[in-house]
């Protein structure tokens, strides 16, 4: 293996506690104290000399030189302060006495006093760091300097070195002994910075790790679960690797994996280009696909990085192959997901197991997905690929070796968790995922198909007669794309919307025209066709003032493509010959289009024609119904208008089929019945 070097966390960490141990507690010294105590036993000191005698001095004064009683040989007080009085008054004692408590306020000031150590000090023990109030100069100090007790003992023995009798020494020792205050207070701010900064100087502890594999510096133990210390020290050994490698090396596997990345772009451009060019048709679709890829390896990588050894990355790959099968092809979906496995198992470094498990899952999703006509489709799909996962997984790991119980049925247990998890995102995505793409599942179908619909509510206010046309072409046109295969609810819904342009003008329209009035006589076959060919346009405005999805207005648009109005035509083109003019351009009487682009909505185009065509047959046999549906079927072939839709001749057969058989339904044969006898 390849040697590297960790930091020790443990003796790191009881190093760093060390040093903050170690570190000076801050302490603030006002001195200004303590010239107020020595200035006072100065004071007293005067006032004593300049006293007769003991009954003419306050007791408060006298009181702290005194030597406290003892047995009978004590001098009496009187005895003291005369023996005090003398001592003082000889040749140059009160000078000595004088420098002697100088000196000492000198040394106290420099240092300050502390009765004890606060409860809140937690650092050095022996030395403290002492600053002036109104000064940055800090000085270390030993504890043993300021603390009170003991400083009181070496300032006794100093007076007595100094001062001229050990009686005066002593007696200004006792006077100082109750009065001198603690002069330091501990600053918790500075503190707490100075082992802060004592902290961050201790360098990390190192442990090596050789490449000869030891007791002492292994890194994970065979046939047992990875913990977390374990992973880390394989991702550090792992970076090791990588650090070590030559350049020539790196450039070498960066190449491979833009190889990779190239050949899975090519593969999945190429499929996109041969099999849905609509993607590449529009810069919006196309960037939304690719920012979608973008973000699914993204968080993928985040949630495997944040979240290490909870496989939460099978999360957004797993509803990133859902939404792509709701916005596009099965097959299409399910090369995306693979690609977008491969790439974050490449980027993480993950192994061809993973891979696997991935894929399984998402295939698992994505064969079940279908059409979605309830709320609950999308959770059965979860349910469905957590069971694909949780055996794909327990069969892929226990062929690499793993340890069945608990090591990968944890494993296998958390990921089907994670398959439930993201079926019940990806049903509150739902919405979003729609609207983004611009796709409608069933279940938004079944909420715009209402009949409660404002616009329909309209139509059936407007023009009663279109509504029960569109009614009975949805049924007709919907059990014909279920013949085929295509989506029987998307056409049975854009059949509801497809003429509700007609409600402008109602009575242009022979469905909602009662006997004997067609307001078409008053005018020439020129602006009838115009008024005809309109519906279309007025239909897909009324449909994008209401916000219908694009998917129905392109029934509006196209179910007529550019289709002749043949009834105008003919009548145009007779008052033509027989006003003796030139031939009628038969353009400026077709519908401007465009084509059917989809078989959904080629089924309605040849729905419409032959419902409306079936309504005029004298006598509807079966027969006739076949010859009819056949007859319109091929008019628009022949015509050109079914090029565009992808539809083939085998479907076109189908779909002739299903609406013979609907219509032959409607107009079945009835039993008539005998007059009534009169009496």
């Amino acid at each position: 293996r390849t040697p590297f070097t960790q930091i020790d966390q443990e003796k790191t960490r009881e190093a760093r506690k060390r040093a903050r141990s170690r570190a000076h507690a801050v302490f603030v010294h006002d001195p200004e104290v303590l010239d107020q105590r020595f200035a006072e036993l100065w004071h007293n000191v005067e006032i004593l000399l300049g006293a007769e005698s003991l009954s003419k001095v306050d007791a408060a004064i006298w009181k702290p030189f005194e030597k406290p009683p003892g047995d009978d040989s004590n001098p009496s007080p009187e005895q003291q302060f005369t023996l005090f009085k003398e001592q003082l008054s000889r040749e140059n004692a009160k000078e000595v006495f004088q420098v002697a408590l100088d000196d000492a306020l000198k040394r106290l000031r420099q240092t300050g006093l502390l009765n004890a150590l606060p409860p809140d000090h937690e650092a050095n023990y022996q030395f403290i760091a002492v600053r002036p109030r109104l000064s940055t100069d800090i000085r270390d100090v030993a504890i043993e300097e300021v603390l009170i007790e003991p400083v009181m003992k070496r300032l006794q023995a100093d007076f007595r070195a100094k001062m001229l009798t050990q009686e005066l020494a002593d007696a200004a020792h006792r006077w100082l002994r109750d009065r001198l205050p603690s002069t330091l207070t501990l600053d918790v701010e500075a503190t707490r910075d100075a082992q802060d900064k004592a902290e961050k100087e201790v360098q990390p502890i190192l442990r090596k790790y050789a490449s000869e594999a030891t007791s002492d510096n292994v890194l994970a133990l065979a046939n047992e679960p990875l913990d977390e210390e374990s992973i880390q020290l394989l991702e550090l050994e792992y970076e090791s690797f990588l650090s070590q490698r030559t350049w020539i090396s790196n450039i070498n596997r960066s190449l491979a994996v833009i190889g990779l990345y190239a050949a899975l772009a090519a593969l999945c451009g190429c499929y996109v280009y041969s099999r849905d060019r609509s993607i590449l048709h529009s810069m919006r679709s196309l960037v939304t696909l690719l920012g979608l890829i973008v973000t699914s390896v993204g968080i993928a990588i985040l949630l495997a990085d944040t979240v290490r050894g909870w496989q939460a990355e099978l999360m957004p790959i797993l509803i990133f192959g859902m939404t792509a099968a709701i916005a596009y092809r099965q097959e299409l979906a399910f090369l995306l997901s693979t690609a977008v496995a491969i790439i974050f198992i490449v980027a993480v470094g993950q192994t061809l197991n993973d891979i696997l498990i991935l894929m399984a899952a998402t295939a698992g999703a994505i064969l079940v997905l279908g059409r979605i006509r309830s709320r609950s489709k999308l959770l059965i799909v979860g349910f469905v690929a957590a069971i694909v996962v949780f055996f794909t997984s327990l069969g892929v790991n226990t062929l690499a070796g793993l340890p069945i119980y608990p090591t990968v049925l944890v494993q296998s247990a958390r990921l089907a968790l994670w398959a439930v998890i993201a079926g019940s995102l990806m049903t509150c995505l739902l919405p979003f995922v729609e609207w983004i793409f611009g796709v409608q599942t069933d279940i938004s179908l079944i909420e715009l198909g209402d009949p409660a619909h404002p616009l329909l509510q309209e139509l059936i206010r407007r023009a009663p007669g279109t509504y029960n046309h569109s009614i009975t072409i949805a049924s007709l046109a919907e059990n014909a794309a279920e013949a085929i295969g295509a989506r029987g609810l998307l056409v049975r819904v854009g059949a509801y919307f497809h003429d509700i342009g007609k409600m402008l003008k109602p009575g242009y329209f022979i469905e909602n025209q009662s006997q004997g009035d067609n307001r078409h006589e008053s005018l020439v076959p020129a602006m009838s066709t115009l008024v005809i060919i309109a519906h279309v346009k007025d239909g897909a405005d009324l449909a994008r003032q209401h916000r219908l999805p694009e998917a129905v207005i392109n029934f509006i648009q196209q179910h007529h493509g550019t289709t002749l109005v043949e009834f105008f035509y003919r009548q145009a083109s007779q008052q033509r010959i027989n006003e003796g003019g030139e031939e009628i351009d038969e353009s400026t009487f077709r519908y401007p289009g465009p084509k059917p682009q989809t078989k959904e909505v080629a089924v309605l185009m040849i729905a419409d024609a032959v419902e409306g065509a079936s309504r005029v047959l004298a006598e509807p046999t079966p027969s006739r119904i076949e010859s009819l549906v056949h007859d319109i079927t091929m008019k628009r072939l022949e015509d050109g208008q079914l090029n565009e839709c992808g539809i083939t001749l085998s479907e076109i057969h189908r779909v002739e089929e299903s609406l013979a058989k609907s219509l032959i339904a409607v107009y079945h044969g009835r039993v008539k019945y005998p007059e009534p006898e009169t009496a």
